[in-house]
């Protein structure tokens, strides 16, 4: 299986074999996380059948982009296998998300 990665500002911030696939976003297990470059805030959603997201900023070199990863660290039961995983937008590019596996 081929990597799934995620890029933002020239570095890669996040890179898994083992990602998943929910409503065309690629989630990254926790241990795919280059853990330097993220922050967590306050930032919430809520999602009808996911449940609620807690957001996390992305800072490479000193750059800061807000919001651009989203976890559920307790996710509905449906949402259930994407627990704990990471997903991302607000132009970090994530390549290779075709070889996420789809739940």
């Amino acid at each position: 299986m081929s990597k799934t990665t995620a890029t933002w500002n020239g570095h890669i911030i996040a890179a898994s074999e083992a990602c998943l696939s929910v409503e065309g976003n690629a989630y990254f297990p926790p241990d795919a996380l280059k853990q330097e470059f993220f922050k967590s805030n306050d930032h919430t959603s809520v999602c009808p059948w996911k449940g609620t997201a807690n957001y996390m900023d992305v800072v490479v070199e000193g750059k800061t982009n807000a919001n651009a990863a989203w976890v559920y660290n307790d996710p509905k039961s449906a949402a259930s296998p994407i627990k704990g995983h990471v997903a991302f937008w607000k132009g970090v590019e994530v390549k290779g998300a075709e070889f996420a596996k789809k739940v």
